[in-house]
């Protein structure tokens, strides 16, 4: 998603620990985890750098659905949503020159109804396996999707316009001038 924007950036994995307190309200873990990865990227980076860090699950009914452990766990997901409006949540954290921002940015999704064949091609597919909810809106996961309502890059999993915005208002970043680098952490296995 940065490609998108222009910026000069390195993508770093993070060995952050990412799990959480159950219980614990949606926004608040994807802030937190967001943030832990951007702080362990940072540790090692060093302090001269703007690190962003993101993290994305969705929720529904209660629950939130992070990446499926297996095909059982992506087809008892993916039903979950059938028919169903959920929330996908996005953390969204900065890390640099000794200080540290984060937010989350939610979107609301409803699904159509999904039949067992739609689940099962799916998951064959295997595109649901490291997306959290066990779908990707930008991919073949947006054949599902009847209507979104938010911002789009949420979903997806790094909510740019208030990346823009953070950038610039804490960070004195501009996104459209030329000759900035920023890092980029993520989990080995991600897109950054």
């Amino acid at each position: 998603m940065l490609d998108m924007t222009g910026i000069k950036y390195t993508a770093i994995p993070s060995d952050a620990d990412e799990s959480f307190t159950p219980g614990t309200p949606p926004d608040e873990v994807v802030c937190m985890l967001a943030l832990r990865k951007a702080e362990s990227v940072a540790e090692s980076y060093g302090k001269d750098a703007v690190v962003i860090g993101s993290d994305t699950i969705v929720y529904c009914n209660g629950e939130i659905l992070g990446k499926p452990k297996d095909r059982e766990d992506a087809a008892r997901m993916l039903r979950m949503l059938s028919g169903r409006e959920h929330m996908v949540y996005s953390g969204l954290a900065l890390v640099g020159f000794n200080k540290k921002v984060s937010e989350a940015c939610g979107t609301s999704v409803l699904f159509r109804m999904l039949s067992d064949s739609d689940i099962e091609n799916y998951i064959e597919s295997t595109e649901p396996m490291d997306k959290a909810g066990a779908y990707a809106i930008q991919e073949k996961g947006g054949l599902f999707v009847e209507r979104i309502d938010g911002d789009f890059n949420t979903v997806v999993g790094m909510p740019l316009c208030r990346l823009g915005i953070l950038l610039n208002s804490e960070f004195g970043y501009d996104i459209l001038s030329e000759g900035n680098k920023l890092v980029n952490a993520h989990t080995p296995g991600e897109k950054a």
